[in-house]
């Protein structure tokens, strides 16, 4: 005699679904830098060629691309045509959501020479230095 066994098969199924919303921000897109100059204490843009000694504002605008606020710290580093740092300096403050800001920093060139401006836009310094943008750059020629 034969015996048949009825088996029987259970198959579970799981759909796990994730999504990315399409207004997410990457970490380097919580803020922008856009549009850095040169400007004299009053606020109006100068040319990328100073003197010596001629005290310039280094400026940039920054926007908050959150729908919160975010403390940031705006950040100017200049270094010389070899790649020194001759200038450092920064300012920390707070935007509000969608708030857009254009911060400077005053820098008089001792010395003539072509000079790189870098400017960077972080959540905090010296600990905490979390970029929240791309930085950007500017070019001055002192004579």
């Amino acid at each position: 005699m034969v015996s048949k066994g009825i088996g029987f098969a259970i198959a579970l199924l799981v759909i796990t679904i994730s999504f990315t919303p399409a207004f997410a921000l990457t970490e380097l897109e919580r803020s922008s830098v856009n549009n850095p100059r040169l400007e004299n204490a009053f606020g109006l843009q100068i040319s990328d060629n100073v003197n010596v000694n001629h005290q310039m504002q280094i400026s940039a605008d920054i926007t908050n691309n959150q729908d919160k606020s975010q403390t940031f710290v705006y950040l100017v580093q200049i270094k010389d045509k070899t790649g020194f740092v001759v200038s450092l300096g920064w300012i920390s403050g707070q935007l509000t959501p969608d708030q857009k800001l254009s911060p400077s920093l005053s820098w008089s060139p001792k010395s003539e020479g072509e000079f790189t401006a870098e400017i960077y836009v972080w959540e905090g310094f010296p600990i905490n230095h979390k970029a929240l943008a791309e930085y950007t750059t500017l070019k001055i020629n002192v004579s």
